[in-house]
């Protein structure tokens, strides 16, 4: 599904961003609330989100929306109000694992390659 951005590819975009905000702000919880099980499920939740967008979109695109809205809920909870506290600090390293290994996790759904994609091969790349 490579091509030019139609609305219903805008449509899926948008839906995805607003689903990877909604996923990073639960997974944020989650970690804090349940450390060694609450890493895992945010980062089970992350790549789902991530496989999804990509198979839904085709592209490294989904996964980039998700991902951007991953990041901004993670911006906007850990940025410090104008009280001087944060709306959601973070308590240990499992946040940081979290952010480590959801980049990780977007970076490695974004250079996957589709069942669809012809292997490329040096016989065949003058065709």
């Amino acid at each position: 599904m490579t091509g030019a951005l139609t609305p219903a590819r805008i449509a899926t975009l948008l839906g995805l961003l607003v689903t990877g905000l909604l996923t990073g702000a639960a997974g944020w919880l989650v970690v804090d609330l349940w450390f060694p099980a609450g890493l895992l499920l945010g980062l089970l939740a992350l790549f789902g989100l991530f496989l999804g967008g990509r198979i839904a979109v085709g592209t490294g695109l989904g996964v980039g929306a998700g991902a951007i809205g991953w990041f901004l809920a993670y911006v906007l909870l850990g940025s410090p109000r104008p009280e001087g506290d944060f709306l959601l600090g973070s308590s240990g390293i499992g946040v940081y694992v979290y952010l480590l290994g959801g980049t990780v996790l977007a970076v490695m759904c974004a250079t996957l390659r589709s069942p669809f994609d012809r292997p490329v091969s040096a016989a065949q790349s003058g065709k």
